[in-house]
């Protein structure tokens, strides 16, 4: 007889996505800036941002998976796990976009620290500075999820993680580089340099670059997103997995060994 699927609380949930989230924070955003890798700095400080990222990723990831592992949870059909996930995507970046911002623009040298990341950045534009490229983001995030996810609940192993991020990744490429453009956007900068709307950048960029352009850092990041997807799902499922079979959740704390032994 089948096992029936267990569907995690939502303590578990927000603490397994959260541990997720600060294994693995991964951008190329150097990659995909207009003056290219070499000219936003090389690998000099290149965890400019870190600071900001661990801040958004740990919340952005435990709201992706409450939201997802919620609404999967209202039908076992292949069709939800696209839709789960959408709404995973939608509710996580409200919180992941504003860090992804502050992110990118330390990384790109916009801003020598992060106190004044945010800082110029709500003088400038004030609070919807911060969701600049949400909903490029968005669209972005959408079909790379709805690629993502049915494959490795289909497949339900941490490599599968790897394959179907990979996968995703590299499909989703032009969208990713048109989110770091609007993102990398900010008021008083030079006109070339600014950037607003999906079709009107994803144009601009195939016009004035080339269509290569369009897949700047495909490579690089196709493979780091495949170590994430390894990374992020398969910490994911073995976290959920140790702390829905501990009455405590915060036995996880104790248990380093049982968490980690998968990898």
């Amino acid at each position: 007889m089948a096992h029936e699927p267990r569907t995690p609380n939502n303590l578990q949930c927000l603490i397994a996505g959260g541990l997720a989230g600060m294994a693995v924070d991964t951008a190329l955003p150097r990659l995909q800036a207009k003056g290219g890798f070499l000219a936003s700095g090389g690998f000099r400080g290149i965890y400019a941002g870190l600071s900001s990222a661990v801040i958004g990723s740990s919340p952005g990831a435990a709201m992706f998976f409450l939201t997802y592992e919620k609404v999967k949870a209202m039908a076992e059909r292949r069709a939800v796990h696209m839709f789960a996930a959408s709404a995973g995507e939608v509710a996580a970046c409200m919180v992941r976009v504003p860090t992804e911002v502050i992110k990118q623009r330390l990384q790109t040298k916009h801003h020598p620290s992060l106190g004044k990341a945010v800082r110029g950045t709500y003088h400038a534009e004030g609070i919807l500075g911060f969701y600049r490229g949400y909903l490029t983001t968005v669209v972005r995030e959408i079909p790379f999820t709805c690629i993502q996810f049915p494959i490795y609940e289909y497949m339900k192993a941490a490599v599968c993680g790897s394959i179907s991020g990979g996968f995703a990744a590299a499909v989703t490429t032009p969208l990713d580089v048109v989110k770091t453009r609007v993102m990398l956007s900010m008021k008083g900068m030079e006109a070339h340099m600014q950037y607003s709307g999906i079709g009107n950048t994803l144009v601009r960029i195939a016009r004035e670059e080339g269509f290569r352009a369009l897949f700047s850092g495909v490579v690089p990041g196709t493979i780091w997103i495949s170590i994430g997807g390894f990374v992020f799902l398969g910490s994911y499922e073995k976290v959920k997995a140790v702390m829905m079979d501990h009455k405590n959740p915060f036995d996880i704390a104790f248990l380093p060994s049982g968490i980690w032994q998968a990898f």
